[in-house]
């Protein structure tokens, strides 16, 4: 019982971070501020939370409003504790920024100047992120189904050092207005919602999302990436050889 009172504390602590907001934009109705009391409540009731601890203490917002493939990466490689190079202003500590997280391999896969122009693809960011020693499956939400979507996310929520990048179109749940990613952090099964870490914390809060809603959002084509559907991505680490 005093574990699980320790356990509750820290999640509550925990939320102190997200509910720091600018002059963001009103949510739609669908959604729920993870800050409210309805969305502090879905926290501490999750299934699936153990992304949650490590994401939002390494939660920050893009830098560009291209850059939130880039932002999400920076948090996932941070919670995952990879190897990281060392920032001079930092020196001698080590940790992934937004500008060393891309590097000559990331250059060779996708250039800087063209993630600065037009953002990152489902395809590409999957490129980008298996540069590092982790497992990366990337799934487009057209060739997978929510049950899918569902069964995969969850289970990845609920395993120390297991992420999920979701790239969606955001008018499709109501918010403005074009594709956009960011990392998963929860999953309540009871009322079958996803908690979004959103990156453009300048532009909306942390919030939960129906599972339905997601998938189709994520279910749309993108017309940078040949018009295939948007998706998700699984990261992990890297499997040991056999």
């Amino acid at each position: 019982m005093i574990a699980r009172l320790l356990r509750m504390s820290a999640l509550l602590l925990a939320l102190a971070p997200v509910a720091v907001n600018a002059d963001t934009l009103p949510l739609p109705e669908n959604l729920v501020s993870a800050s409210s009391a309805e969305g502090e409540a879905l926290l501490v009731g999750a299934d699936a939370r153990e992304a949650y601890f490590t994401l939002v203490s390494n939660f920050l917002t893009q830098k560009t409003q291209s850059y939130c493939g880039v932002a999400s990466m920076v948090m996932v490689f941070n919670s995952m504790q990879l190897p990281a190079p060392e920032v001079p202003e930092y020196a001698p500590f080590k940790t992934f920024t937004q500008d060393n997280v891309l590097d000559a391999r990331t250059e060779a896969i996708l250039p800087r100047e063209t993630i600065l122009q037009q953002g990152i693809t489902l395809d590409q960011i999957g490129g980008l992120l298996s540069v590092q020693p982790v497992d990366v499956a990337v799934r487009h939400a057209s060739d997978s189904t929510l049950d899918a979507f569902r069964s995969e996310a969850e289970a990845y929520l609920a395993k120390p050092r297991h992420f999920v990048l979701v790239n969606y179109l955001r008018k499709t749940i109501g918010q403005q207005t074009g594709g956009h990613f960011s990392p998963l952090a929860a999953y309540d099964r009871e009322t079958d919602r996803f908690m979004i870490l959103d990156v453009a914390r300048y532009k909306y809060p942390p919030v939960w999302v129906k599972a339905a809603e997601l998938f189709a959002a994520m279910n749309t084509k993108d017309s940078d990436n040949a018009d295939r559907s948007r998706g998700y991505v699984l990261v992990a680490p890297k499997s040991s050889p056999n």
